[in-house]
């Protein structure tokens, strides 16, 4: 985890990163995943860095054939500065995203007042909704 972090820096520059968790599986994989979350301020665009992920993906081994399954690693974005994107390639923000645990914790430990375009929740916020003990109202 922490090579392809540092691997990524060559698409721009690492403002901010997680540290590393260990979480359980979502799907039918055994064993457990470990997440982080990054910031990467690039001059790419969101088309081109989803291009330059899938690259650096398979140069760690990722093969993609089964959804869920067992990988080496798996590069997403889940937000972008600049808001929205919706394409046949690519959404974000991250249709899953808000629902994710592993997702919400590491990046709302390095970006806790990022917003959500969609809900105008900060990802602390988002994170505190999915973490709490009780539902909402």
């Amino acid at each position: 985890m922490r090579t392809a972090m540092e691997e990524l820096a060559a698409l721009g520059t690492v403002t901010a990163r997680s540290a590393v968790i260990s979480t359980a599986p979502m799907g039918p994989s055994a064993r457990r995943f470990a997440n982080a979350a990054l910031l990467l301020d690039t001059e790419l665009d969101p088309a081109s860095l989803l291009a330059a992920l899938q690259r650096t993906e398979r140069e760690f081994g990722r093969r993609r054939w089964r959804r869920w399954g067992d990988r080496v690693i798996d590069l997403d974005i889940v937000l972008w500065s600049e808001g929205s994107v919706s394409s046949s390639l690519l959404t974000i923000p991250h249709q899953e995203f808000r629902g994710r645990d592993f997702v919400l914790v590491p990046a709302s430990n390095i970006a806790p007042g990022w917003r959500d375009p969609r809900t105008g929740l900060t990802l602390l916020q988002a994170k505190a909704r999915l973490t709490r003990k009780r539902p909402l109202p």
